[in-house]
């Protein structure tokens, strides 16, 4: 009987049964589709030795005139500059102290420092810098105190507690994102109180770094029910640490959500030595927003745009107004009748959730409708108008701009804006939106992989705080598949040549790079797999048996000596049944030559009325691509 070619759709279609997708792939993870055919994706290495501090929710690349090349990324806990594989601690500072508010107290065999500072405003994790202190008289020595500590409990609104650390720099003391110094014990000597020019420099407070949500008095929006009511559904009690940023020419331009707006001059002496600064301390300034959800540097016409922001002349943020600075200033706020400054008010919804720049316009995302926002001229400057009404978008990171296409992520939905605001179809949609961890929406990350013709989102799974999964959908060939991987933030390649994500642990990594998994040391296999729908003969009416595969794959620049991947073939007698038995093979490249030899052929003795077919890899240096493999299946009666 001629052998049977295996060739499937490409995709996943979880949206039907295993069965009813006949001629199609059902499972897979760590895989893609090229040309229409599935391969494995590429490896990650780690982007150099040192780790940064909390959770990264924010990537930016940009390269200066002097060709500096600089990764801006923010987490809840700072905001650091990348350059030559280092993290710089740019994050604003809040408030510092008049020489002698700041004083200390030790407790003689204890590492635990109360710091007494009147209305210092700072909250448990936030962090601060002292100076012009003295010693104490002991081992809390002046080299001791005169550094950055991060804030570890607060006992009042007058005072807080540190934990004396041995001299070293803060980005020296993270190992795998954790702040971990070795604290210094206070002996009897220590009974000073670090003398009267003690000085603290507080940066801006931290912020959480997962969701908390309540359902008490007080839950939610004010005025969402009657006067004393509790919220009759979980609420958000806190802003999840979210961070935009955008370049003005070579200069950064940074923003809290629903927080502070910043300015970082690349091109001031040791630039990487100097922290952010409000936007209202600029020269010039001219009523900057001091509170915003989000800002963009409008690339056509050199505005900053500030998204939900506070009006002029009051410091009370308002949630759908939209503020821009005079052209090619960043400073001046202030509308006249000789610049280009003003306003904008969304007509349609509570909140600006975000906003995303393509070629022609910006489009503005509230939490239920989406806008065009296009530059006029004078004398009004921008103009805006309604898209669609009736759409949801899960937080401030969860849309991307592939040239003037806009896609992005809805509560139970995907969309695309090409000209109009549709439903994106998608074969994976419920299998995404029943294993998600709703609390945790706001997290959610997309961003492109444009080599492949991909826009990723990262997720947050049901059992999971964090983003844990991933879905993709390839707009080339307008197909959807998954996968499993722990990513806060994703950035394409464009200064770099690979794509840069930030991982759980503190570190960043560039991806498409081998083919391992390099967040460990030695770099581990990828456990890569896919899996197809059930296949059969005559509708299933009849048993089929295989008797022999012709496998046809490519270990195309793979470095392991030799590359293998596990065959699988599964037969079942029913579509809801178990698989009766499993054929391992291993398929082998025989020769490490630029011609690749495969094995010929597997014999297999497999029986049942449908068969899958699994193809996988878990070993190190191995890459590949599947092609249309072939079996020698035959009817083997009814019974």
């Amino acid at each position: 009987m001629p052998l049977t070619k295996l060739q499937f759709q490409p995709g996943i279609n979880k949206e039907t049964t295993s069965y009813s997708n006949e001629g199609g792939w059902f499972d897979m993870d760590k895989m893609r589709f090229r040309a229409g055919f599935p391969e494995k994706i590429g490896g990650w290495v780690k982007l150099g030795l040192k780790s940064f501090l909390g959770t990264c929710r924010a990537l930016h690349a940009w390269r200066t005139i002097n060709l500096d090349n600089y990764l801006g990324l923010g987490t809840n806990l700072k905001y650091y500059i990348e350059e030559g594989e280092g993290y710089y601690d740019i994050t604003p500072i809040r408030a510092t102290t008049a020489a002698g508010d700041v004083t200390f107290a030790a407790v003689d065999g204890s590492s635990v420092l109360t710091v007494s500072d009147t209305a210092h405003g700072a909250v448990a994790g936030d962090f601060v810098t002292f100076s012009g202190a003295v010693s104490l008289g002991g081992q809390i020595t002046a080299a001791v105190l005169n550094q950055e500590y991060q804030i570890a409990t607060i006992v009042n609104d007058n005072s807080y507690t540190i934990v004396a650390r041995a001299v070293d720099t803060v980005a020296d003391i993270t190992v795998n994102g954790q702040y971990t110094p070795t604290p210094v014990v206070a002996d009897s000597s220590d009974v000073g109180d670090g003398g009267a020019a003690v000085v603290g420099a507080y940066q801006i407070n931290t912020g959480i770094n997962t969701s908390v949500y309540g359902n008490g008095w007080g839950a939610g929006a004010w005025s969402r029910g009657t006067w004393g009511s509790a919220a009759p559904v979980s609420a958000l009690t806190d802003t999840l640490r979210v961070w935009s940023h955008d370049n003005f020419g070579e200069d950064l331009i940074i923003n809290v959500y629903n927080g502070g707006i910043y300015y970082w001059d690349a091109s001031a002496p040791t630039p990487l030595d100097q922290r952010a600064v409000p936007l209202t301390s600029l020269t010039g300034a001219s009523n900057p927003p001091t509170v915003a959800a989000k800002i963009i540097v409008s690339d056509v016409d050199r505005h900053v745009i500030a998204f939900g922001c506070n009006p002029l002349g009051s410091s009370t943020q308002d949630p759908l107004l939209i503020r821009f600075s005079d052209q090619e200033n960043a400073a001046d706020w202030t509308p006249t009748t000789t610049n280009t400054a003003g306003d904008l008010l969304v007509g349609s919804g509570s909140s600006i959730v975000t906003a995303i720049e393509t070629r022609q316009q910006i489009l503005v995302f509230t939490d239920i409708s989406v806008h065009a926002m296009q530059y006029l001229g004078p004398p009004f400057t921008f103009g805006i108008n309604m898209l669609a009404e009736g759409t949801t978008i899960v937080g401030p990171n969860a849309a991307v701009a592939v040239d003037d296409s806009v896609f992005w992520m809805g509560q139970t939905e995907f969309y695309v804006y090409n000209g109009s605001v549709q439903k994106l179809p998608c074969s994976v949609r419920d299998y995404v939106f029943s294993n998600f961890n709703t609390n945790q929406i706001e997290k959610v990350y997309c961003s492109t992989n444009t080599s492949f013709a991909e826009i990723w989102w990262f997720y947050p799974s049901a059992n999971s705080d964090n983003l844990d999964r991933y879905v993709v959908y390839n707009y080339e060939q307008n197909v959807w598949y998954y996968g499993s991987m722990a990513r806060s933030a994703w950035i394409d390649r464009g200064v770099v040549g690979f794509p840069i994500a930030a991982g759980l642990d503190g570190y960043l990594y560039y991806h498409e790079n081998g083919f391992d998994d390099g967040s460990t040391s030695p770099a581990t296999g990828i456990n890569a797999y896919i899996e197809s729908s059930q296949f059969d003969i005559a509708d299933g009416n009849n048993f089929s048996f295989v008797s022999r595969l012709i496998p046809d794959i490519t270990f195309r620049n793979s470095t392991a000596t030799s590359p293998s991947v596990v065959f699988t073939m599964k037969a079942r007698n029913f579509p809801g049944g178990a698989y009766l038995q499993d054929d391992n093979e291993t398929v082998t490249k025989t020769a490490s030559t630029p011609v690749e030899q495969f094995t010929n052929q597997v014999y297999v003795r497999l029986r049942g009325r449908s068969m899958a077919l699994r193809v996988e890899s878990s070993t190190t240096g191995i890459g590949w691509r599947l092609g249309s493999p072939r079996i020698d299946i035959r009817p083997d009666g009814r019974r």
